[in-house]
């Protein structure tokens, strides 16, 4: 009876941990919750009326995500953007993306192709919906369907932490064509990275996503600017200034 009670406590300690994980997930990509927030687990474990065991584990998880930090005195942060590296982290995810996109116009499939195209058009019914955070999923999930084609895990895993931990700037970066007159949320890249894989062409899937990488720093450095025309805090672009 007492194995069965401990089981039963488990599990359900379990889903406590997964919903505290998805909810603060959400808030941390979503910037409800901001960069450089505490989290502290008493206060977490009153707001979800359970226990502090399963607010832990939880923000364990969104560690391991790269989305709060857990310092050493034993408080934890919802992790910063560091837009000082920005230009250091755009280097990297533009390489990986160009190698994964390129390997996947070697090695595709014909089902690979069909996944990248669900991903693509499920990316535009969340910009339709203008649903950020779907759109920030399904623009990674988009990626990685390119980077399961190409049948190299260990740089598509490098690729999903990339792609994870820029979520957050690409919020911001939805928010500002969003808000732009002059730019669309919509437009044929995926579409087109995913005919020059079909036509496995990998020099041109590589300027391709190339491309789409640059375009995103493009938009979110105007993003940055524009902030800072209306008053954004000087030292945060001056940080990103520095690049």
């Amino acid at each position: 009876m007492n194995e069965k009670n401990s089981a039963a406590e488990k599990q359900a300690r379990g889903k406590g941990a997964r919903y505290i994980y998805e909810e603060l997930k959400r808030e941390i990509l979503t910037l409800e919750l901001e960069p450089g927030a505490p989290l502290d687990e008493t206060t977490i474990s009153h707001r979800f009326a359970m226990s502090r065991s399963p607010v832990r584990e939880a923000l364990v998880r969104l560690s391991g995500d790269g989305l709060v930090e857990m310092l050493s005195n034993r408080s934890t942060l919802v992790a910063p953007i560091d837009l000082v590296g920005f230009p250091r982290y755009v280097e990297a995810l533009d390489y990986l993306q160009r190698i994964n996109t390129r390997l996947a116009a070697r090695n595709r499939t014909e089902a690979d192709l069909a996944a990248m195209e669900a991903e693509a058009q499920a990316f535009d019914a969340a910009c339709r919906e203008n649903d950020y955070l779907a759109m920030s999923a399904t623009n990674r999930d988009f990626h990685m369907s390119v980077a399961a084609a190409g049948k190299n895990p260990y740089l598509a895993r490098s690729y999903e932490r990339l792609l994870d931990e820029g979520r957050r700037m690409l919020h911001m970066h939805f928010d500002y064509i969003h808000s732009s007159s002059s730019d669309r949320l919509l437009s044929s890249d995926h579409y087109d990275i995913i005919e020059a894989i079909r036509a496995r062409n990998a020099g041109e899937a590589d300027k391709l996503a190339h491309e789409h990488t640059r375009q995103f720093h493009s938009r979110f450095m105007e993003f940055l600017h524009a902030r800072y025309d209306n008053d954004f805090d000087f030292d945060v672009i001056a940080m990103a200034q520095q690049s």
